[in-house]
């Protein structure tokens, strides 16, 4: 659940290592340039310092206009010395043995926060990110699930995952988390709404009284019933279904299939792959719109024929009852005479 020490000695972030990871930004024919010409940090808006046996967060206070900062797979054991990186919207410090959420009051623009594989125990002190719209503390020691209630302040949380964590395996965790956090578009790497479809059919003598609150009972009178009757969301939901194109508008697909990749960081490594990896993303999500915009044009224009179709079906079935009712009365009237 979080990473040892090893015969490596732990390093805390100074000049040398901050200068090499910035150099590292850069594509290796300007390098070199770049080296020589000279670097000014507040310039910089993206540093990777992985796999670097860091223990202690220091010296970033130069990176003022900093935008994503990766921290993941080192030995930190607390977060601290990020207060001048007041740009942060993207910070990652999976795989490391934090203890406690701390140090991110000044990160208000943060919208993707991981702390994945820690030790923490306890969801607390990020009232100030009211930003977040994708966080990740999957592996850590949270036992107690009402601490998911905390989340419930932040309103623009789309993406969430709590897998591995000891309260997972209570049966209410599911049923809970959907309740107390109705916003969500994918827990644990799962679409809610099929979890969402599964909870609206679940007996409500089943819920359990251990966490029937009565915010719970609530939330399940009003989103549950609201889902059965068909809300607009819910609409809205169908529709991109059956144009099999259901989360593509926008970043939710690639966001599921790389928030705890930790390969990609890897990746960085290599020559010219740094560059990729910052287009890769917002190409990814370019084909995403692309494909919902053809499949919704495709579904209107399905829906235009089927209903044609039937326009044309109640059409001639009308002309037909029509004409079979002039036959019969036809018949009638010559029996009269």
């Amino acid at each position: 659940m979080s990473q040892l020490y090893n015969s490596i000695e732990p390093n805390v972030i100074d000049d040398e290592m901050v200068q090499k990871a910035v150099e590292e930004l850069y594509p290796e024919d300007i390098r070199k340039l770049a080296k020589r010409e000279g670097i000014n940090f507040k310039d910089v808006t993206e540093l990777q310092l992985s796999f670097r046996n860091i223990l202690q967060i220091d010296n970033l206070w130069q990176f003022e206009n900093l935008t994503k900062l990766q921290l993941d797979n080192n030995i930190i054991e607390k977060i601290e010395a990020l207060e001048s990186l007041v740009h942060l919207v993207w910070l990652d410090l999976s795989f490391n043995n934090i203890e406690v959420i701390e140090g991110l009051d000044t990160l208000v623009k943060l919208q993707d926060l991981s702390l994945y594989n820690n030790r923490i125990s306890k969801i607390e002190h990020m009232d100030t990110l009211q930003e977040l719209q994708i966080f990740s503390i999957g592996k850590n020691n949270l036992t107690t699930l009402e601490d998911v209630i905390y989340l419930r302040r932040f309103k623009n949380l789309r993406t969430l995952n709590l897998t591995g964590n000891p309260f997972c395996d209570d049966e209410q965790y599911m049923l809970f988390v959907v309740a107390h956090l109705p916003d969500l578009v994918y827990l644990d790497f799962k679409l809610v709404s099929d979890t969402t479809v599964s909870i609206s059919v679940f007996p409500a003598r089943e819920i359990g009284q251990r966490h029937l609150t009565e915010h719970l009972l609530c939330w399940y009178a009003s989103n549950i019933l609201a889902f059965r009757a068909g809300s607009p969301q819910k609409l809205g939901l169908q529709k991109h279904a059956t144009a099999f194109v259901e989360y593509l508008n926008g970043s939710f697909l690639f966001d599921s299939m790389y928030a705890e990749d930790t390969e990609a960081a890897k990746l960085a490594y290599l020559p010219g792959v740094s560059d990729l990896l910052q287009t890769y993303p917002s190409w990814f999500v370019s084909v995403c719109e692309n494909l919902f915009n053809y499949g919704l044009k495709e579904y209107e224009k399905r829906e235009a024929e089927v209903s044609d179709f039937y326009e044309s079906l109640h059409e001639a079935l009308t002309a037909n009852q029509q004409e079979g009712r002039k036959i019969i009365l036809d018949f009638e009237n010559r029996n009269k005479r």
